[in-house]
């Protein structure tokens, strides 16, 4: 069984200035936009099996902040599987609630979402009006500090980052491959960051088909988008999906899987 990913990347405005009248034309001045990095946003879905009937795989970041009990109460009441991605300042404090997901060991897979919810992007820019790491430096050190954190409290080493923001640059891709961990993209958002209504997240979750990787938000008790998670995962179970943690369905770290 195979995880296949590929790559979409991020369109960029290209700017040129128009000379005035007959005026002597200037050198136009370096744009600001052709000058960011191409920033890739890996696309992540799960082999199809056919005899097994349609499978999708739920991953939940956990950033910061607390736990959405909602969410977590449905996946351990429904004995449904999932892949959790841990940052070590969420971990920081809910222990009580990570020590709930190692219970359940057959239940939740946990994973890297980095130390500071830094995204592992190795130049200096923002991406949703977040600073990115900005040097392979800081790129190793967001990952490794995560998966540190993971074990310090506990858990089983980690194999596979999700950054904050799930975009990157080739260049870090490459590097967090090298640090032997698998770049976690996804191919449904499930909740825009947990900022969807209820209903919006529901119909994210019905769009769902055969081998999709679902991405939502397990750490906002207090938004309405948790409700709709509920509501879609249920939805999916009553129509007969079945449900598996990226590590139930994998291959060999290759560099030729983006």
């Amino acid at each position: 069984m195979t995880i296949v990913t590929t790559l979409r990347f991020s369109s960029l405005a290209l700017f040129c200035a128009a000379s005035i009248g007959a005026a002597a034309p200037t050198p136009a001045k370096p744009s600001t936009a052709a000058s960011k990095p191409r920033l890739t946003e890996p696309k992540l879905t799960i082999a199809q099996v056919k005899e097994e009937g349609p499978a999708v795989a739920l991953t939940f970041d956990a950033c910061m902040g607390k736990v959405d009990d909602r969410i977590l109460d449905t996946l351990i009441d429904n004995r449904i599987p999932s892949t959790i991605f841990v940052t070590a300042r969420w971990l920081k404090h809910n222990a009580a609630a990570f020590a709930v997901m190692r219970a359940n060991p057959d239940l939740f897979e946990i994973e890297d979402h980095g130390e500071n919810h830094v995204p592992a992007i190795d130049v200096p820019m923002t991406v949703f009006g977040i600073k990115t790491a900005g040097s392979p430096e800081a790129v190793a050190a967001e990952v490794e500090g995560g998966a540190e954190a993971i074990v310090a409290a506990g858990g089983e080493r980690p194999v596979w980052f999700r950054g904050a923001t799930a975009k990157y640059t080739p260049s870090a891709i490459a590097q967090i491959q090298s640090l032997g961990y698998r770049v976690a993209g996804y191919s449904i958002n499930g909740d825009s960051g947990s900022l969807l209504g209820a209903s919006g997240v529901e119909r994210q979750y019905h769009r769902a088909k055969d081998g999709d990787v679902i991405i939502s938000h397990i750490n906002q008790p207090t938004h309405e988008a948790g409700e709709g998670v509920v509501k879609g995962i249920l939805d999916l179970r009553a129509r007969g999906f079945r449900f598996v943690r990226l590590k139930d369905r994998t291959e060999p770290l290759s560099t030729k899987s983006f």
